[in-house]
């Protein structure tokens, strides 16, 4: 009888121990492991610069390394389809953007991954629209030069980006649309070497991230031609909207790029909801956010539900967009 009720003990208590692991395993995260946090573009864009930072500040706070990983290629499918098969252990960060989680998946027959079913969202890091740029020895220098010289130039003027279904791109299709102007699409593998032929003048233009265009334009090397979004930017008081170019079609042009950290489907609540809450801490530090501010970006603060709502609306917003001006993958 005495052995009966000590087996019995044992059982329960052994019983007990395996139904605490999982919490004591969400709880001991992280442990020490890496975490990656993975860019699914080149270094040097706007979404490396921000992982870069966020992952510097990052580490210390979980008492781990976070190392940032570059797996670049079509507009963000690439890398973010790596993500998707990653295990959901809270070891693996991924820099979404408004074009590998909200635009490809209409621009693409096969993206390999759901934007949305695939990942759980952690932090919208903010948003920021684009400008239109042009090399500083460039004879451009309003929007209705480059409209002008493009309907001028046989395929018209060469526009660079980074990368086919990217924000930049899309903002190109859209004023070609709008206007009625053809352009020329040149796509790169991210914002870093395209950037990088607009000031040489390879390509007679681009739009960009003002994260990424802002420092060639404040060191003379780009000019700015316009801005998309609707008002223009404290950080770039003289430079106009698209919209108040006085161009036919114009008059309600507006694109917002935005910046988001996701994470595998199926990572723990526990580990979401720490990482979204030691991100909003560092996205909220003064000098993270005057950063911001100085790459032109709205830094934002959402709930993940928001997050999840907001992202839904886009990749609706912009499978209408990609269908009315019957853009297509080249």
């Amino acid at each position: 009888m005495q052995r009966r009720t000590l087996l019995s003990t044992a059982a329960a208590t052994l019983a007990g121990t395996f139904i605490t692991l999982p919490a004591r395993a969400d709880s001991g995260w992280p442990t020490g492991k890496t975490i990656t946090y993975l860019v699914p573009f080149p270094a040097g864009g706007t979404t490396d610069v921000l992982g870069r930072l966020i992952a510097q500040k990052l580490g210390p706070v979980l008492g781990t390394n976070v190392i940032v990983d570059n797996k670049g290629g079509a507009g963000g499918s690439v890398g973010s389809e790596v993500a998707s098969r990653a295990a959901p252990d809270g070891y693996l960060l991924l820099g979404g953007t408004i074009s590998s989680h909200a635009i490809n998946v209409s621009l693409y027959p096969r993206i390999g991954y759901d934007p949305i079913k695939s990942f759980a969202p952690v932090t919208l890091i903010g948003t920021n629209p684009v400008v239109l740029v042009v090399s500083k020895d460039s004879p451009y220098k309003t929007l209705k030069d480059v409209l002008a010289a493009s309907k001028a130039k046989p395929g018209g003027l060469s526009s660079a980006s980074a990368g086919t279904g990217t924000s930049q791109h899309l903002a190109l299709e859209l004023m070609a649309y709008k206007s009625g102007v053809k352009f020329t699409h040149i796509p790169y593998k991210g914002s870093g070497p395209a950037i990088q032929d607009a000031i040489g003048g390879q390509v007679d233009m681009m739009f960009d991230t003002t994260v990424v265009a802002g420092p060639h334009i404040q060191s003379g090397k780009l000019r700015a031609i316009a801005v998309t979004s609707a008002k223009r930017l404290a950080s770039m008081p003289d430079v106009p909207t698209i919209a108040e170019s006085g161009v036919p079609g114009l008059a309600d042009f507006e694109v917002v790029s935005w910046q988001a950290i996701f994470v595998p489907a199926g990572t723990p609540a526990p580990i979401v909801d720490r990482l979204h809450a030691e991100i909003r801490k560092i996205l909220a530090q003064p000098e993270v956010q005057e950063k911001l501010k100085g790459f032109g970006m709205e830094p934002a603060d959402m709930t993940t539900a928001q997050i999840s709502a907001f992202q839904k609306a886009e990749v609706e917003k912009w499978a209408q967009v990609i269908k009315a001006a019957n853009i297509k993958p080249e």
